[in-house]
C-alpha cells in the first residue's frame, strides 16, 4: 500500500526557484505530493502549487522577475521596521493564483512557518489566507516590515528558527518526508559587505545555518535530504534563476526513483 508523501520546500531567495524545477521533474515521473509545507521562499512556492498553479507557470513568471517586481519601498523605514513592503509581490502572488483563496480551498494540504518576533518561536500557519500566510513566512527582518496574521502582531521569516519545516508534515499525516533544502551551507561561501542590509542578512544566515546544521543532526522526522548543487549562487540577487530551476529539476528526476521506493509505488 502506497505511503502517504509530504514535501518540505525551504528558505532560500533566489535559490528557492530551485524548488519550482523539483517540483516539475515530479509531475513529469508522476510523483504527487498530499502533504506540502513550506519556509520563506519554499512557502511561496508550496502555496501557489498547492493553490492549483502548475510549476510550468510559476517558472514563466519567475524567470522573468526583476527586484523592482517584488518590492515597494518604504519611505520611512525606521517607523514601518522594514525597507520594503510585500504589496507588489502580493500582487504578483494574486494575479498568478487568480483569486484569492484561503487554506480550506487548496488542493493539497499546505502549511507554512513564520517566526513571531514577540514571543521568540516558531509558528505554524495554515489557516486564512493563502498569499498573506506565505509573506509573512518570507519577511525578511529589516528589508520587509513584520507582518500581521493569524492573530500575530510581528511574524518575520520563518527560517531564522526553522529553514525546512519537517515535523509539520508529520503532524499534518505524512508518512513519508522528502525535505528540499536549497541553502545548503552558506555561512562558509556567502561575504558580507560593509551595508547595514547586508550585515543583517549575514547575521540571519549565521543564525540559520548554525540551527538547521544542529537540526539536520537527528533528521528525525526526515526519510530524504534533498540539496540542488546550486554552489555559490547568492540567494539576494534576483539573477541566475533558470540555472537553479534547472539543479532543482535535475535533482527531482535523480531522486525520483528513491521517492517511488520510499513511498511504495
Amino acid at each position: 500500500m502506497r505511503k502517504t508523501l509530504g514535501l518540505a520546500l525551504g528558505a532560500g531567495g533566489a535559490r528557492g526557484v530551485a524548488h519550482i524545477g523539483f517540483l516539475q521533474a515530479l509531475e513529469e515521473e508522476g510523483i504527487r505530493p498530499d502533504f506540502v509545507t513550506g519556509c520563506s521562499m519554499g512557502a511561496v512556492v508550496g502555496a501557489l502549487y498547492c493553490a492549483g498553479v502548475s510549476p510550468e507557470t510559476m517558472k514563466e513568471r519567475a524567470l522573468n522577475l526583476k527586484l523592482a517586481d517584488l518590492a515597494a519601498i518604504n519611505l520611512s523605514p525606521f517607523r514601518g521596521n522594514g525597507l520594503m513592503f510585500p504589496k507588489k509581490a502580493r500582487k504578483i502572488m494574486l494575479d498568478i493564483v487568480g483569486e484569492e483563496k484561503e487554506f480550506t480551498d487548496l488542493n493539497i494540504p499546505f502549511a507554512c512557518v513564520a517566526t513571531d518576533l514577540i514571543e521568540g518561536k516558531t509558528v505554524v500557519l495554515k489557516e486564512g489566507n493563502i498569499l498573506d500566510a506565505a509573506l509573512a513566512s518570507s519577511s525578511i527582518p529589516a528589508v520587509f516590515t513584520p507582518a500581521k496574521f493569524g492573530g500575530y502582531e510581528m511574524l518575520v521569516d520563518g527560517c531564522i528558527l526553522e529553514r525546512v519545516p519537517t515535523r509539520e508534515l508529520k503532524e499534518m499525516g505524512a508518512e513519508v518526508v522528502v525535505a528540499v533544502d536549497v541553502l545548503g551551507n552558506l555561512m562558509e561561501t556567502r561575504e558580507p559587505s560593509g551595508t547595514l542590509i547586508n550585515t543583517v542578512l549575514r547575521v540571519i544566515d549565521v543564525m540559520d545555518t548554525r540551527s538547521t546544521q544542529r537540526k539536520r543532526v537527528l533528521r528525525k522526522y526526515v526519510d530524504l535530504w534533498l540539496e540542488p548543487a546550486l554552489g555559490s549562487m547568492d540567494q539576494y540577487k534576483v539573477k541566475d534563476l533558470d540555472f537553479a530551476y534547472q539543479k532543482g529539476y535535475e535533482l527531482g528526476k535523480k531522486k525520483a526513483g528513491k521517492i517511488r521506493q520510499l513511498t511504495g509505488e
